[in-house]
Parts: structure tokens; C-alpha cells; sequence
């Protein structure tokens, strides 16, 4: 009998049929919907994007965990780097693929071929085809910078391709910024002619940008600035030549800019955080020592704001990797444990602005100076937590020309607390901060470099698998990927 891959069998999964969340004002009936609607699946798929992206569910997402911002209590093996146990990768392959992607490439395929409504325009169609190739281009991205080589141009077409070959990752991340050229030159903001509007897209059914496509513009710009920067060490030139005409044409230049979904305050609808750390009235995670130390040495304000619970005035992390009691460290502070709506965090201007910072330490003309942009990037995180001090703090952790990295590694590295993904990537490609050591490490006591890749591919799609694993150095835990090259 044929093998068939993992993607196979769980993309046919999803078209034979899915359970997914809804928001209250989509409610169908989906076991006996008359019909299909291509926005629909958009956001739908927008908010699994975005569940993935902010849950520190262990089976799920532990990149808080990678990222030392977290440590565990008593079950510590994802601490430690144990990412089988769990078939971790497995169900990152299952979320991005099925949940994310396969409902991305059908919500295409249906907006394309449905009727124009008598609001609608060929125009304002093409506009929600290119917001959902952004989509697609961002959680690509996120898959390369976990695994490498990944299932890219035969990934979805299950029928044609059902063990589908894993592409070379640069050559993906060459693809994805030409993508990214196109849509940003295809995103139409014009008036309509008859009513003088702003041509639209997908209105309340966007839950990050209400249908915005200016806002789409200037993020398709940032995730272009966001993905050059990552080939800064592999190909300078590449680099540098997508980086000086993502922000020339227009990234984000304020924090009405960011990328935020909305969560809402009532279930099935919250922010994946609350459920993971409030709802479940589990005390799995405390604040890690990397982090903590790290923040009490620099004085950084916003340590009252990201924690909370000192303990006889002081604050007490948790040894990262160790077994931790929770009663005697102090935690994650409430306004992100208990916040229902906190938001989910896509993208930020503080962000951008560090990759700004480090362009322009390159070298790149970026409009900006490094110091300038670093300075910015500190002002726009302490602006998101609500934290006042910013240039009294700035003073305090002055850029150093001579030590750029250390400077925006270290303040990137704070200001992307929560953002697990994020701060583990940066990591790998700065190498800083300094990570704690954990003591029960699978990999002898190095932070781990990628994801290995899931196990049921091993078997169910064994040609393409050991073809990848050979491609990229071994499947291992500390593989390093293409770009990270120091």
C-alpha cells in the first residue's frame, strides 16, 4: 500500500470536515451551511493563525519556553528541549498546514470564483486574494525560520502531490520577498470612481485590519523589511536591496501601525493566554531567571508591568529548566494571564523600528540612524505596555556603535516579551542575550537551533523527509538553519 503523507491525510481531513471557533457575528450552521463563504474561511483561519501564534499551550506552542521568558513548575521536559514527548512538531505541521494554510489556499479559490456582489468590484476581490497571500507568506516565513526546508509549492495540492517534496529554504525566502514586491505594488487604496470611497477588501471580516488595505500596504512592506534582515549574513546583497526598497516604499512608522488581533472577552473567543493561564486554574509557568535578571540588571521599569508578586520586596524568578515552585516565585503579571482580550500580537512598530536599528548598523540607507531607530523601537514598546520613563531609561542603556548587537539584541529581546516566536528567532541570528544553561537539556546543554521535523513524516513521507533532513545537515535540534550563520 502506498504512504501518504501526514499533510494528506489531515488536509483531506479538513475538507471532509472541521471544527473550528467562531465569533459570534458568523455564526452558521457549519454541519449544513447552503454555501461556502471565501471571507468566512479568511477569518477563521486569521484567528487559528493568531491562536498558534499567542497560546503557551505545551502541546502547541512553546516558544515562550524557548525563548527563556518563561520556565515551568513541575513538568519540566519542554524546558529541556524535549519536543518529541509531546509530538510537538507533529502538531505545529497539523496547525499551520491544515488549520492555517489549507483554509488560506481554499478562501482563495472560492473569492476568485464567486459572483460579485453589488458592493464589490474585480478590484476590491484582488485586494482580499493579496491580503490572504500575506497571510500565507507570514506563516511560511514562521515555518522556515522553525524546521528549514519545508513543503512549500506542492504542499497544498493534496491530490497531485500527496507526499509533497520539502523546497530548499532560501529558496522559499527568495520567492516569499518577491511575493511581497507584488502585492504591495497590486494592493489598491484608490477611490472608488462612483462614490469616492476608498476601495475596500474585506471589511469586519479582517479582524486585524477591518478590510484597511493602506494598513495591509505598509505591513506587506514590514514582513518584506522583517524577512530581508534575516538574510543579512548569508546574502548581504539580497539583504540589503529588499530592506532599502521595503522601507522606501513605506513600513510602519507609528503605533497606529500595528498589526493587533483583537480577542474578545468572552469565551470561545479570548485571548489563548487566559485560557492557558487563568481558565484552566493551572500554575504550569513562572517568569524565567534569563529574562528577570536580565531586566533587574538594567532597572528596566517595565519588569512591574511583564511580572508581578515580589516576594519580601524582591523579585524571584524561576531557575530556568529546574522544577519550580510556584508558590515561591513571583509570576506572570495579570494583565496578561487574566486579560481575556488581551490582544494577539502580529506585528509591532517597535519591531519594525529594530530591524531599522540594525539595517542601518549595516550599513543600509534605512532614512534612519541606528541609534535613532533604537532609541524609537525602546520608546514604542514602553508606549505599548503603557510604561512612562523611556528616555530616562534610554540613557540609562545608551546604543553602542561598537557592540550593536548587544545593544539591539539585548533591548529586542525585552520588548518582545510574550512574543516567544519572535525572541527566539532574533536570538538565533543576533546571539543574544546570553541563554541560561538547562539542566536536564536534550541536547546536552546548547539552546536548541530549529524544530526537528515531525515524526509521522519520518514514515509517511520517508523519500522527502530524508531527502530534507540530508539537504539541510541532519534533522537535528542543533541543525543550524541557512541564515544563521554565526
Amino acid at each position: 500500500m502506498k504512504k501518504i503523507s501526514i499533510l494528506f491525510l489531515v488536509l483531506t481531513g479538513l475538507i471532509l470536515g472541521s471544527c473550528t471557533k467562531n465569533f459570534e457575528d458568523m455564526n452558521k450552521d457549519e454541519k449544513n451551511p447552503p454555501d461556502v463563504d471565501g471571507s468566512y474561511l479568511f477569518a477563521n483561519a486569521q484567528k487559528e493563525m493568531m491562536d498558534q501564534i499567542s497560546n503557551t499551550n505545551v502541546n502547541l506552542n512553546i516558544w515562550k519556553l524557548m525563548a527563556q521568558y518563561w520556565t515551568e513548575t513541575t513538568y519540566t521536559d519542554e524546558a529541556n528541549y524535549d519536543i518529541v514527548n509531546r509530538t510537538i512538531p507533529d502538531n505545529l505541521f497539523r496547525t499551520y498546514y491544515v488549520n492555517v494554510l489549507k483554509p488560506l489556499d481554499q478562501a482563495k479559490k472560492l473569492i476568485s470564483e464567486a459572483a460579485l456582489t453589488a458592493v464589490e468590484t474585480e478590484v476590491t476581490r484582488q485586494n482580499k486574494l493579496y491580503i490572504i497571500e500575506l497571510h500565507e507568506i507570514y506563516v511560511y516565513h514562521n515555518l522556515v525560520n522553525m524546521f528549514g526546508n519545508v513543503p512549500y509549492t506542492e504542499a497544498l495540492n493534496i491530490v497531485d502531490f500527496p507526499n509533497p517534496k520539502y523546497d530548499d529554504a532560501a529558496t522559499i525566502y527568495a520567492d516569499l520577498l518577491d511575493r511581497l514586491n507584488t502585492i504591495y505594488n497590486g494592493l489598491n487604496e484608490s477611490a472608488d470612481p462612483v462614490s469616492g470611497d476608498p476601495v475596500g477588501s474585506f471589511g469586519s471580516q479582517d479582524i486585524i485590519y477591518g478590510g484597511n488595505v493602506a494598513a495591509w500596504k505598509k505591513f506587506a512592506n514590514s514582513l518584506r523589511l522583517k524577512i530581508a534582515i534575516n538574510l543579512a549574513d548569508v546574502d548581504a546583497a539580497k539583504a540589503q536591496e529588499n530592506v532599502e526598497a521595503a522601507v522606501t516604499a513605506g513600513v510602519f512608522t507609528s503605533a497606529s501601525d500595528n498589526a493587533l488581533f483583537q480577542y474578545r472577552g468572552s469565551t470561545p473567543n479570548t485571548n489563548p493566554l487566559y485560557e492557558d493561564l487563568y481558565l484552566s486554574g493551572r500554575k504550569d509557568f513562572v517568569p524565567a531567571n534569563t529574562i528577570m535578571d536580565l531586566m533587574e540588571s538594567l532597572n528596566d521599569p517595565r519588569m512591574d508591568i511583564y511580572f508581578q508578586d515580589k516576594i519580601d520586596g524582591a523579585w524571584v524568578p524561576g531557575i530556568y529548566g529546574a522544577s519550580n515552585a510556584y508558590s515561591n516565585t513571583s509570576h506572570i503579571n495579570e494583565i496578561i494571564s487574566e486579560k481575556a482580550d488581551f490582544p494577539g500580537i502580529l506585528m509591532t512598530y517597535s519591531e519594525v523600528e529594530f530591524y531599522i536599528a540594525e539595517a542601518a548598523a549595516r550599513g543600509y540607507n534605512v532614512g534612519q540612524t541606528a541609534e535613532d531607530a533604537y532609541n524609537e523601537a525602546i520608546r514604542a514598546s514602553f508606549a505599548f505596555w503603557n510604561v512612562g520613563g523611556a528616555d530616562d531609561y534610554i540613557a540609562t542603556v545608551p546604543y553602542d556603535a561598537n557592540n550593536w548587537k548587544e545593544s539591539i539584541g539585548t533591548q529586542a529581546y525585552i520588548a518582545f516579551y510574550t512574543r516567544g516566536f519572535i525572541a527566539y528567532t532574533e536570538y538565533r541570528r543576533l546571539d543574544v542575550p546570553t541563554m541560561n544553561a538547562a539542566p536536564g537539556a536534550v541536547t546536552g546543554g546548547p539552546v536548541p537551533t530549529r524544530f526537528t521535523y515531525p515524526i509521522n513524516e519520518q514514515t509517511l513521507n520517508a523519500d522527502n523527509y530524508y531527502q530534507a533532513a540530508e539537504a539541510i545537515g541532519g534533522d537535528d535540534l542543533l541543525t543550524k538553519l541557512f541564515w544563521d550563520k554565526y
